[in-house]
């Protein structure tokens, strides 16, 4: 059973509580730990073809779960001490980028919406 984004923040809140690494949680030192991280899922796929980083054998795919739940715990760090709430941010992101990005112009495309302009 999966748990809710509240109930995992609340768990790795009490992790870095009890370990005392508030102090060393700074929006700064988080976001550099993220990218390292994000890195290192990058570093799984990075001389694969397309279609070989899109199937993974049991292992690798555990490395890169490991990997991605780093990323995801840092970002959440980031949310808690910013006080920024992600889901209503994603949200807005998303009603933002389907101003720049209209259907009937992106639809099939990779191009930047600076390339819609008329």
């Amino acid at each position: 059973m999966s748990d809710s984004l509240d109930q995992l923040r609340a768990r790795i809140n009490e992790f870095v509580r009890e370990r005392d690494w508030e102090q060393f949680h700074s929006p700064k030192n988080l976001a550099m730990a993220m990218i390292v991280e994000a890195a290192e899922v990058v570093e799984h796929f990075q001389w694969d073809t397309p279609e070989e980083s899109a199937r993974l054998d049991e292992q690798k795919r555990e490395q890169v779960a490991h990997e991605l739940a780093d990323t995801f715990v840092y970002l959440l760090r980031i949310a808690e001490v910013t006080g920024i709430d992600l889901i209503a941010a994603a949200n807005r992101k998303i009603d933002l980028n389907a101003q720049k990005y209209p259907v009937e112009k992106a639809r099939g495309s990779n191009a930047k919406y600076t390339a819609y302009e008329d």
